[in-house]
This record gives C-alpha cells, sequence and structure tokens, in this order.
C-alpha cells in the first residue's frame, strides 16, 4: 500500500516511464533469452554464426548509448523513447518475418539500437521529472524492471510451446503498444540548447574528471550483476547437480527485489545521504561471492535432495547478498548521475554511463569467463568468485575514496509528494 502511495506522489509523466519500463523488461525478456536457442536448433545455425547474430545486437546497443543520449539532449527524450520503441518494434517483428542471414541481421541492428536510443533518454526523463526524488524514482524504476524481467520469460517459455514466430510477434506487439501509449500520453518537456555543438557537448562530458572517475569506479557493480546471468546460474548447476537450479537463482533475486527495493530505499533515504551507501552495496555485492567461494571446491552434489539443498544454499545466500547491495546502491547511483554538470547534457551523461558499464560488462564476463575456465584446468574453482569479490571490493574502495573526497554531487532536496 505504502508503495502505490510512493508511485502516485509522482507526476503521470513518471507513472508511464514506469509502466513503460515493465513493458520494455516484459518484451525483451520474453523474446532475447530464446533467441539463441532459436537460431540454433530450430535454424540449424553455427556457434559462429549465432555468435554474430547476438553480437551485432549487443554492439548496436552498447556501442551508441553515447548517441541516444545525445540525441535525448538536443531533440527531446520524449521523442527518442517513442522512437527508440517504434524501432524495437520493428525489429523483433522481423525476426518473425524471415529466417534469412540478412534479415536476422537487420532485427539485431534495429532492435540493438532501439535499445540505445530509449535506455538513456527513459533515465535522462525520470531524472528531470523526479527532481528532488530521484532516488525513489529510480527504486521504483527498477522494481518494475525486475517485474517485467520474471514475467518476460515465463511468458517467453508459454509462446514458445506455439513457435519463436507467436513469441516474437508477442514481443513486437508489447512494443507497438508502448510506442502508442507514449506517443498519447507522455508529456514533452522543453528542450533547452546546449549551447555548443555535439563534440563540445562530448569534450565537456569525458572532460568531468569527477564523473568519468565515478563512472570507472561503478564497472565494478555492472561486472558483478552481469553474474546473475553467468557464474552465479553456473555455480547452482554445479552445486546441485540440477540444470534447472539456475531458475532460483532468478527466483531469488526478483522476489527479493520486489518486496525489498521500496524499503531499503526509503530507510537509507531516512538516514543522510545516498553518496555514502553507494559504498556500502558495492561491498555487500563484492562480499557475496564469499560464500558461494567457500563450497565451490566440493565438487557436483551426489545426487540427494537434502544434499542439494544444502550445496545450494551458498549460492542463493550469495545470490540475496548481491540483489540486497544492488537495492542499496543502484538508487542512489542514478541519483547522482545527474548531478555531475548541466541540466541541458542529462541523457549525454547517462548515455555515457551506460557505454562504459556496457565495456565493462563485456570485459568483465570476459574475464570471469576465463577465470572460470582456468580455474578448472588449475584445480582451483574458487578463482572466479574470487575475480569478482575483488572487483566489487575495489569498487567499494574506490567510490568511498570519492566521496570522503567530496568529488560526488549533492543530490536536490527533495520535493514534497502530491497525490
Amino acid at each position: 500500500m505504502r508503495t502505490w502511495h510512493e508511485i502516485r506522489g509522482f507526476p503521470m509523466a513518471v507513472r508511464l516511464l514506469l509502466v513503460n519500463q515493465l513493458g520494455v523488461n516484459t518484451g525483451f525478456y520474453l523474446l532475447i533469452p530464446y533467441l539463441a536457442l532459436h537460431l540454433t536448433e530450430d535454424l540449424g545455425m553455427s556457434a559462429a554464426v549465432v555468435g554474430i547474430v547476438l553480437g551485432v545486437r549487443n554492439l548496436s546497443q552498447q556501442g551508441l548509448f553515447l548517441i541516444g543520449g545525445t540525441a535525448s539532449d538536443r531533440l527531446g527524450a520524449r521523442g527518442v523513447i517513442i522512437a527508440g520503441c517504434a524501432l524495437r518494434t520493428v525489429g523483433f517483428g522481423l525476426f518473425a518475418l524471415d529466417d534469412g542471414l540478412p534479415v536476422l541481421l537487420g532485427a539485431s541492428v534495429l532492435s540493438g539500437l532501439a535499445g540505445a536510443l530509449f535506455n538513456p533518454a527513459v533515465r535522462a526523463y525520470l531524472a528531470l521529472e523526479a527532481a528532488g526524488r530521484r532516488a525513489e524514482a529510480f527504486a521504483l524504476f527498477h522494481v518494475f524492471a525486475t517485474a517485467g524481467a520474471l514475467i518476460g520469460p515465463l511468458l517467453g517459455s508459454a509462446l514458445l510451446l506455439v513457435d519463436f514466430r507467436a513469441a516474437a510477434l508477442t514481443a513486437a506487439g508489447i512494443f507497438a503498444v508502448l510506442t502508442v501509449a507514449q506517443a498519447a500520453v507522455l508529456p514533452a518537456r522543453r528542450v533547452t540548447p546546449t549551447g555548443n555543438s555535439v563534440l563540445a557537448d562530448w569534450r565537456e562530458v569525458v572532460g568531468n574528471r569527477g564523473f568519468l572517475a565515478f563512472a570507472l569506479a561503478m564497472v565494478g557493480m555492472f561486472t558483478m550483476e552481469n553474474q546473475l546471468y553467468l557464474l552465479l546460474p553456473e555455480g547452482a548447476r554445479q552445486a546441485t547437480g540440477w540444470k534447472g537450479a539456475a531458475g532460483l537463482v532468478f527466483l531469488v533475486g526478483t522476489l527479493t527485489s520486489l518486496v525489498l527495493q521500496m524499503r531499503i530505499t526509503r530507510a537509507l533515504k531516512e538516514r543522510g545521504s545516498g553518496a555514502r551507501w553507494i559504498g556500502v552495496g558495492l561491498a555487500l555485492m563484492g562480499l557475496s561471492f564469499a560464500p558461494p567461494m567457500a563450497v565451490s571446491g566440493y565438487g557436483t552434489a551426489p545426487g540427494g535432495l537434502t544434499d542439494a539443498v544444502l550445496r545450494a544454499l551458498p549460492v542463493l545466500a550469495g545470490v540475496l547478498m548481491l540483489h540486497l547491495g544492488l537495492m542499496i546502491a543502484q538508487p542512489f547511483v542514478m541519483e547522482l548521475v545527474p548531478g555531475f554538470g548541466r541540466a541541458e547534457l542529462t541523457g549525454t551523461r547517462f548515455g555515457l554511463f551506460y557505454l562504459v558499464s556496457g565495456i565493462a560488462a563485456a570485459v568483465g564476463n570476459a574475464v570471469v569467463g576465463w577465470a572460470m575456465d582456468a580455474g578448472e584446468r588449475a584445480g582451483a574453482p574458487w578463482l572466479p568468485w574470487a575475480c569478482c569479490l575483488a572487483s566489487g571490493l575495489a569498487s567499494a574502495a574506490a567510490i568511498t575514496r570519492l566521496h570522503h573526497r567530496r568529488a560526488l554531487p549533492v543530490p536536490p532536496a527533495a520535493a514534497p509528494a502530491t497525490a
């Protein structure tokens, strides 16, 4: 009930963006997690071709975040959000249209470009509209995104019982509805000219040493968050000997976020500046890899249910700690990004921030993947867990140092909520 009251206290534009993120994640996770399976099993494509298709989609999104953020500042976030959703409608629709490689590559480019457009634009719009209540707005944003990430795979797995095209068309339909809804309801914000060329704006953002140091310090957060899809599911499978154990990782994390996110953010916001809590959250995220690391050398469960449950507990404890750390840190991270410079460049800053995070996620996954292979060869299964532990503690130390040096901006004062 209190969360519902919190939602009603925000302007209609913020409420629409929350529902939009629910739909975005539902449509995305309805389709993309099953794309590789469709390409290999249904179409018989080689692993190399599948890697190209998936890589093109990822590169089109991660590599163009700065473009999307700049477009948001110069053209207005509303138009960029609508254009991004429309492009993803077309991209996902193409996945259902034809199985030829050129069409699949085109669909990958369009769906990736769509994410590069609306991801920074949505966050810039939300940050400007929420003003003094950014932390709460981004906490709610995370709740709605998490709910979509839970609904999407469940709906996708049901639609795949029909076929992949049914899933692709449903995902495209969701984005089509979002496009129309935002065009009809989302208010336009007045665009204030930045006063400089695009390159000058980029130089201004990149040249902000405090912001760049903050973005680099946050690399560990994105590296660790991505282990929810790589290391932790694999750890659960190895510990229990059950392939379905990966589902427990997602279920525990999703339910924890839905139940606790707003409670945590409200409680911490009442206890002073959110900037100091970012380091606490990052440290907890790093320490979350200690319980799985402690039991990583015990091999696969022999098959007994009780033994499998006991072996799963340290991994699930790590998942719970990781989500708690993420829930502590993430809303306050998003709250700080707009404060590093002029409001006219909010989208550009979010674009650069997510560009850095995308590179960090790719490099981090590569390092963790290497550590998993190297640890297996050397009889040191603890190695990837230790890498993640070190990454989290290093990020926590870096952000704590920035906070103590007063290099982080002070968020705007909260405005009173309105019903």
